[in-house]
């Protein structure tokens, strides 16, 4: 009865529908009527279309299901470029552990799916002292560039 009291708990917790998020200081946040899979297939036209490249991907739900476990589906894509980390270095050297700068895109628990950002000011604003304008003026430009990209990818 306790192993099966065990799994049962372990089973609720799997099945458990994906919390859709929250607004957040600094976050953008887009809610789309595109699956999981097609957001993310658009977040890669997106950035291939932008003046910025996807440099790092990683996706909690795609180890899961390796392990043989089933989560809602996310992916965190790391996005930059090397001019934008050589201005950025310039600017503040304590900046660098900040790149590349996310987008995530999450599953609803309705089967839509979301994308999301820090906006990269908020992610460079705790170095704006140290990096001054160089590293708030690269910071506007990235505002621009995502959000370029996140309207491409979340348009009908």
């Amino acid at each position: 009865m306790q192993r099966f009291l065990k799994l049962l708990a372990v089973l609720t917790v799997l099945a458990a529908p994906a919390q859709a998020l929250e607004p957040r200081e600094g976050w953008v946040i887009h809610d789309t009527a595109k699956s999981f899979a097609d957001l993310v297939q658009a977040v890669r036209d997106a950035v291939s279309d932008a003046p910025i490249a996807i440099v790092t991907q990683a996706s909690a739900s795609d180890g899961a299901k390796m392990q043989g476990h089933s989560i809602a589906g996310n992916r965190v894509f790391g996005l930059y470029r090397n001019d934008y980390a050589r201005r950025m270095l310039e600017a503040s050297i304590a900046a660098g552990i900040e790149a590349p700068i996310r987008m995530y895109v999450t599953e609803d628990a309705d089967g839509t799916a979301s994308l999301s950002y820090k906006s990269p000011t908020a992610v460079f604003s705790p170095y704006f002292d140290e990096g001054g304008e160089k590293l708030r003026d690269l910071a506007s430009e990235l505002d621009g560039v995502f959000e370029t990209v996140a309207k491409s990818a979340i348009a009908e």
